[in-house]
């Protein structure tokens, strides 16, 4: 990713067949939202995604953040609120896996133990069983895939909402359940309250939602597992640190998210 700050434009480069099936699809779909009034980040009015040899390239806007705090919890709600009540965009989208990586970052970490690398991967298969037998309330629809606080940004003072990467087919609790399940990286009770106003559904009083909060905690060791790898001390402690409070059972442990 390049940013020319200039030209308010951000580069992205995109390499594997899937990553640019899903650099076409994000182009299409961030267009075809922006036309429904949907609040998103959205690509330059070029023709794309440009093919470069063996990279496609897609051109978004450039929003300056100038340090403001990102958009709250509220805002979230509200935009998946408007999100799940759109009609199904004219994009072809793939149905959500869940933990889709999850198990070949586990298998080939060269940090984790053995004793914990057997662990996760029998806790991703037991979870996604348990996955397969619930029952949503919200119905399948087409979700965002990566929902969270994290990925919105303001422009002026509309709030926006980005990063379309895991955008998918599925059951619509999965863009509710991140929320709060950065109640792990200290996301206050008043802010998950306030979300859930915003969006008018409690997740969190489904039978399923502790189902969902643990497989996005095993999703948020993935980036970790890669910078422990790659020798980072520090990553490495607190991949440890998580391991051992999901082997307890200890869904209140605070984490790192630095």
């Amino acid at each position: 990713m390049y940013l020319f700050e200039a030209d308010r434009v951000v580069v992205r480069l995109n390499h594997d067949i899937e990553d640019r099936r899903r650099a076409r699809a994000g182009v299409e779909l961030t267009r075809w939202l922006t036309r429904q009034g949907f609040p998103t980040v959205a690509p330059t009015d070029h023709e794309q995604p440009l093919d470069l040899g063996d990279y496609s390239v897609t051109l978004w806007r450039y929003y300056p953040q100038n340090d403001r705090p990102k958009p709250t919890a509220d805002h979230l709600g509200a935009m998946l609120r408007q999100l799940h009540a759109l009609p199904a965009p004219p994009v072809e989208l793939s149905p959500y896996q869940p933990l889709k990586h999850f198990s070949d970052s586990v298998t080939d970490s060269t940090s984790l133990s053995t004793g914990n690398r057997d662990w996760l991967l029998g806790r991703r298969t037991k979870l996604l069983g348990e996955y397969e037998r619930l029952d949503f309330p919200l119905g399948s629809g087409w979700i965002h895939g990566d929902a969270y606080p994290g990925n919105t940004l303001w422009d002026d003072e509309r709030a926006l909402l980005g990063d379309w990467d895991e955008v998918g087919t599925g059951p619509r609790e999965l863009d509710l359940v991140n929320t709060h399940q950065g109640a792990r990286f200290g996301r206050s009770q008043t802010e998950r309250d306030a979300f859930t106003a915003a969006y008018g559904y409690d997740v969190t009083a489904w039978s399923g939602y502790p189902v969902l909060r643990e497989m996005r905690d095993l999703h948020t060791l993935g980036s970790y597992i890669l910078l422990a790898d790659a020798g980072n001390e520090r990553a490495a402690i607190q991949l440890g640190f998580r391991v051992d409070t999901l082997k307890r059972g200890d869904s209140n442990a605070l984490w790192n998210a630095r």
